[in-house]
């Protein structure tokens, strides 16, 4: 089996069907994953690393500020815990509803490799694929994005932390998102129960 966990940059080698793209990027094992809408939108045309444009600066920072990147406002963020990747991962100034659905299966793939405990969609679009795909909470076409902001919700295994978009902050947005992302890693998040009693030998086996 390939060690994928060392490589920063589409740890696993995802080709989705365009001539450019934006791959997913961070640690392949992170508890945090920041889900985004496409490049065009959350940056990473020119750098090939998500959330590299103006917006995704201020998500850094945000994100810096919980502990959860060693640096902000940089073209290649440092990160133990945190991964990040886009729902289009093509280039495309203006994807189609097509090239979406034709992009859905790369970004489910990664999804379910990364397996992170807490999804952070950030966005409508990302936030509606979120709780559509991976919850069992009714989802209307037209989501209050600033009621879901830096809420906790339950998802089918995961714990969803939807996010605004970033270019549309207030200072006062940005401070609840710090707030929500201290307050969620001061809890057991990850929410796991050690399974080990029931094998022999005492090991410890933990599962969701």
């Amino acid at each position: 089996m390939q060690n994928v966990t060392d490589r920063t940059s589409n740890p696993f080698g995802m080709r989705p069907p365009c001539e450019q793209f934006v791959p997913g990027y961070g640690d392949a094992n992170a508890d945090f994953h920041v889900i985004g809408d496409h490049p065009g939108v959350h940056g990473g045309v020119e750098t090939g690393v998500p959330f590299t444009n103006a917006a995704g600066r201020r998500l850094q920072r945000v994100l810096h500020a919980a502990g959860l990147l060693d640096e902000p406002d940089s073209d290649a963020p440092t990160t133990d815990d945190v991964f990040f990747s886009y729902l289009h991962t093509c280039v495309a100034e203006h994807p189609t509803p097509a090239s979406y659905a034709d992009c859905e299966r790369f970004f489910d793939a990664e999804l379910r490799a990364i397996s992170a405990h807490v999804l952070l969609p950030v966005g409508e679009r990302a936030t509606q694929y979120v709780l559509e795909h991976y919850t069992a909470r009714p989802v209307s076409d037209d989501l209050d994005m600033d009621a879901l902001h830096a809420t906790e919700l339950r998802g089918g295994g995961w714990l969803v932390l939807p996010i605004a978009e970033p270019a549309e902050w207030t200072e006062d947005e940005a401070d609840r998102m710090t707030r929500a992302l201290d307050t969620l890693l001061a809890t057991d998040y990850r929410r796991e129960t050690d399974l080990g009693r029931f094998i022999p030998g005492g090991d410890s086996y933990r599962v969701r």
